[in-house]
């Protein structure tokens, strides 16, 4: 049985269409039926996933503050004031990470794209440093966790091209790894197609995705400090 479905990604093509507030409103059933609500589900069926293959990663099915992050956009720092996300977006976040920037694993469902990740974004700076040093301590490994992801169909995400220009003070800029050093964030991603997403084996391809990230994932949770 698919947990996501094409009335899914019409609301989130109609959504995109439509990004004010009356229009949400009017089709808020639509929403919890055709979004919150699949999304929920699949969150409660990676529970066996995630306890097999990462189990200090949490699938939290709560309708707020859960693994599913909310629809509403915080519109004050940006210049873009539509009030809603266009796209469903499910975090499953470390046990002991607080927020977005702990390593964690994300599904990405829009209009324009879909996708998986694992990694942590635009981590704090003590985080950060934490990973740098883990590079310079064993670089061949931080080769060989992101080389076999890549073996596996993942592939280093756009929003890790956020880059410093030169290798952090305190560092070495001829080490062999200077460009991962460079690194404000570590992102792997998995591109999904919308076919992908509405098929019955959803969560069976995720799960397969996820087993050939995992070296990846422990890697960089063990960097920070963290029980992978």
């Amino acid at each position: 049985m698919s947990l996501f479905t094409p009335a899914t990604l019409r609301f989130l093509d109609d959504l995109r269409e439509n990004n004010n507030k009356a229009w949400f409103e009017e089709n808020k059933l639509r929403y919890e039926a055709d979004v919150r609500e699949p999304a929920r589900a699949f969150i409660r069926a990676m529970v066996p996933t995630l306890e097999a293959l990462c189990p200090s990663f949490v699938a939290d099915d709560r309708k707020v503050g859960g693994s599913l992050m909310r629809v509403f956009r915080d519109t004050r720092f940006s210049k873009d004031k539509t009030p809603y996300k266009t796209n469903i977006g499910v975090q499953f976040r470390h046990e002991d990470g607080a927020d977005v920037h702990a390593p964690g694993i994300y599904l990405h469902i829009d209009s324009e794209s879909c996708f998986l990740g694992v990694g942590s974004w635009m981590p704090e700076p003590e985080p950060l440093l934490a990973v740098r040093q883990t590079i310079v301590a064993d670089p061949e490994r931080a080769a060989a966790v992101i080389a076999s992801a890549k073996g596996g169909g993942w592939t280093e995400s756009a929003l890790a091209d956020a880059a410093l220009k030169r290798v952090p003070k305190g560092f070495d800029p001829d080490h062999p790894q200077a460009e991962l050093l460079k690194r404000k964030s570590h992102l792997l991603v998995s591109p999904l197609t919308r076919a992908e997403v509405v098929a019955d084996d959803l969560v069976d391809q995720v799960g397969e995705r996820l087993g050939a990230a995992i070296p990846y994932l422990r890697w960089l949770t063990e960097a920070v400090g963290a029980r992978f």
